[in-house]
């Protein structure tokens, strides 16, 4: 079943059970699905490109969250949040700090990485190799960390 499939079912279930946060968040997946899709550009989301779409729809629910927070709006940064963590169902398990750590590690060691001159070589095997399962600021974080 693929991503347009599930959100179709999630929202009825959510209409169903009277979930507000839930249904915003699968509304702005299908608006974001079908602004993919009439874009002109012919493409056809496969799994990464749906690992993408909701990763997207994520950073800016979390820019919005930092935004709000700073303007004192705690009631605005509370509805995003709500909707990230509905969000967050729709990508693979997130991997651990400890384990990306390692998978960073064995990354280094294999390009024979030294230092921060390397980290864009690492970075583009980290990103394709962990999809969606880490983040790119967080994967960037632990790289600059290992380097140093």
């Amino acid at each position: 079943m693929n991503l347009e499939e599930r959100v179709g079912q999630d929202i009825k279930t959510a209409m169903k059970a009277k979930d507000k946060a839930a249904l915003r968040s699968l509304r702005a997946i299908k608006a974001a699905i079908l602004l993919q899709k009439t874009d002109g550009s012919g493409t056809v989301l496969d799994e990464a490109g749906e690992i993408k779409l909701v990763q997207k729809l994520i950073k800016q629910r979390k820019d919005s969250i930092e935004i709000y927070q700073k303007q004192q709006r705690e009631d605005l940064a509370q509805t995003e949040l709500e909707e990230v963590q509905v969000l967050q169902n729709y990508l693979p398990e997130q991997m651990s700090e400890e384990e990306l750590q390692g998978a960073i590690r064995e990354i280094i060691k294999d390009l024979a990485a030294s230092s921060m001159k390397d980290m864009g070589r690492i970075m583009g095997v980290a990103s394709k190799k962990f999809g969606g399962r880490a983040d790119g600021k967080t994967i960037a974080e632990i790289t600059k960390k290992l380097l140093s």
